[in-house]
């Protein structure tokens, strides 16, 4: 394979990657703002009976879940060992 062919098949690839990204991205994001949605509407408390101890346990579990996988997007590499 000649190095011309070689750049345009990694592009494709990168293309390919990028595109696969942005189509589930979207479709994982929506759908998980659909679920907040409609967790919000558990905030009826007509309809509802809730603690504010509830709510935080809600709210912190989701917020835990959110900064692990916010993480996993940040990290720089691997994780070198230190003994501080």
């Amino acid at each position: 394979m000649t190095l011309a062919k070689e750049k345009i098949t990694i592009i494709d690839r990168q293309s390919a990657k990028r595109a696969a990204f942005k189509r589930l991205a979207e479709k994982r994001t929506n759908a998980i703002l659909d679920r907040v949605r409609i967790l919000g509407n558990l905030a009826n408390r007509s309809a509802y009976e809730f603690t504010d101890e509830d709510v935080r346990k809600v709210f912190a579990a989701i917020e835990e879940e959110l900064r692990i996988t916010k993480a996993k997007f940040l990290a720089s590499g691997r994780r070198r060992f230190r003994l501080d």
